[in-house]
C-alpha cells in the first residue's frame, strides 16, 4: 500500500498540512475534507482506497493546520478557498470530493466558487439547518450547544 506524503503550504493567515496518496493509473483523485475533524479521522476509511489516489487535510487550526492569524473569522470561504489552494497546487485536475459535517459545507462552497476544480461532490451531512423545514427547533438547539 502506498505511503502517505505529506505537504505544507502557507496561506493567508494560516499553514495548511495535507497528505497526498498517490496510486499510478489514470483514476480521478479523490478528496476528503472535514471539519472541524483532522485528516486523521479519515484513517480507516482510506485504508479501503487502495485504487486511487487519496489527498486528506488538517484545516486550518485544527490537527497540524495551524493560524497564524487568530483575527481571521473561520467562514466555509475562507476554508474553500483554502481547499483551492491545495487542489492549484496538487494540479491534478478535477477532483472527487467526499466531505463530511463543516467540511461539507466547506466543499459546497468550494463547488459554487471553483467548479472547474470538482467532477463530484458527496456532501455528507453538512450541518446547515437554516434548509430545514424544522430549522426553529434545530437552531434552537444548536444555539444551545453554542452556548
Amino acid at each position: 500500500m502506498p505511503e502517505f506524503v505529506t505537504h505544507s503550504i502557507d496561506v493567508p493567515g494560516a499553514t495548511l498540512v495535507y497528505d497526498i496518496r498517490t496510486v499510478p493509473g489514470d483514476t480521478t483523485p479523490l478528496l476528503l475534507a472535514g471539519s472541524p475533524m483532522d485528516a486523521s479521522g479519515f484513517t480507516s476509511l482510506v485504508s479501503y482506497l487502495d485504487d486511487r489516489t487519496v489527498i486528506t487535510y488538517d484545516p486550518r487550526g485544527t490537527g497540524r493546520g495551524t493560524r497564524t492569524d487568530t483575527s481571521m473569522q473561520s467562514t466555509p470561504a475562507l476554508h474553500a478557498d483554502d481547499l483551492h489552494r491545495i487542489l492549484v497546487e496538487l494540479d491534478l485536475g478535477p477532483v472527487d470530493v467526499f466531505a463530511s459535517s463543516g467540511g461539507a459545507v466547506n466543499a459546497l462552497e468550494l463547488v459554487s466558487r471553483y467548479p472547474e476544480q470538482v467532477r463530484t461532490l458527496v456532501a455528507h451531512e453538512p450541518p446547515i439547518v437554516e434548509l430545514l423545514p424544522d430549522r426553529i427547533g434545530a437552531e434552537a438547539v444548536r444555539d444551545d450547544i453554542r452556548d
